[in-house]
């Protein structure tokens, strides 16, 4: 579990071809947080789990990621020198600053817009038709692992705005136009449209 608040921008330094996927190696630039083998951290939003043979004097995290997870997540379009959102799995005792973050990618949605004005820096994304139930005006949205709240819902997909400090710790400054994010849904929102979907099916198409 996750709360969608980064910790640290990562930078990817390797990526090999593995049987079951690839491994890939970030760069976590001093990052203070030491974590064991096995232990959760959060890619773009993507609970991955770190490798067992990861050192910490190497300066970077290592994780294995599978086919699954690369045809569902924006993670199969990494490159060397791309930066990525990092965030340590939620301790029991934590405070919740963002919200409850699963680190389950339901789906990628495509940037159509960035008004990048620094008084009003919005993004439009399109979001996939099934995922759109779960879309609430004013409600909250991870994306690429990043928790935000809704701005507006659009026909095909949601607008946010982006306070200057997201697009300091963050990677979203980065995205423009085309680029596919990864998207979770608020799992509250997920979870009342799953049961009026199979339970009451009859009410999701009024």
């Amino acid at each position: 579990m996750f709360t969608g608040i980064i910790q640290r921008v990562g930078t990817v330094s390797a990526i090999e071809e593995r049987p079951f996927g690839v491994r890939l190696s970030v760069d976590h630039h001093g990052w203070t947080h030491q974590p064991a083998s096995g232990d959760s951290i959060a890619n773009d939003g993507c609970c991955l789990t770190l490798s067992d043979d990861w050192t910490p004097e190497v300066g970077l995290y290592t994780f294995d990621a599978i086919r699954e997870t690369l045809d569902k997540t924006t993670l199969g379009d990494r490159r060397v020198g791309d930066r990525v959102n990092l965030e340590p799995s939620l301790r029991a005792d934590a405070m919740l600053d963002g919200h409850l973050v699963q680190g389950h990618i339901e789906g990628t949605g495509e940037v159509v817009r960035v008004d990048d004005d620094p008084a009003d820096w919005r993004m439009t994304v399109r979001v996939p038709g099934e995922l759109m139930p779960c879309v609430v005006p004013k409600g909250s949205i991870a994306l690429d692992g990043v928790s935000l709240t809704i701005a507006s819902v659009e026909e095909n997909g949601l607008t946010v705005a982006l306070i200057p400090t997201t697009l300091e710790r963050t990677n979203l400054g980065d995205r423009k136009v085309g680029d596919r994010i990864n998207l979770e849904t608020d799992i509250l929102a997920r979870t009342v449209a799953h049961q009026l979907r199979h339970f009451a099916p009859g009410l999701m198409n009024r």
